[in-house]
């Protein structure tokens, strides 16, 4: 069976703030694009979302190192690098958004199995 957030949260990061300041640390101008609602943040996101935002953004950051070097890696996946347009439109998504077309364009374009 499998656990539930809270105690993910609790075997990982003590308590639900300790998961917040670890996404915040991951969560640097590098990898994050900040739009994040003022008045609520990050405490009243759920500790689901916020388990995947945290991995998500760590496995950006071992695999990448930035958000630019992933969009890099998207344009040269999709075999797109001198296309402009489709990096500005890159450029303006979420970092989650970004990594999901990676992921998908990684397996539309691997090699055939012979």
């Amino acid at each position: 069976m499998q656990k539930s957030p809270i105690a993910i949260v609790k075997e990982r990061f003590k308590n639900k703030e300790g998961l917040i300041s670890a996404v915040k640390a991951l969560a640097s101008d590098d990898l994050w694009i900040d739009r994040l609602n003022d008045d609520k943040g990050l405490p009243h996101v759920s500790n689901k979302k916020l388990l995947h935002l945290h991995d998500l953004l760590a496995q950006v950051k071992q695999e990448h190192g930035s958000r630019a070097k992933l969009i890099e890696a998207i344009l040269a996946g999709e075999k797109r690098s001198k296309d402009k347009e489709y990096r500005t439109g890159l450029e303006q998504k979420a970092t989650p958004q970004l990594f999901e077309i990676y992921k998908s364009s990684k397996k539309r374009n691997k090699p055939a199995a012979s």
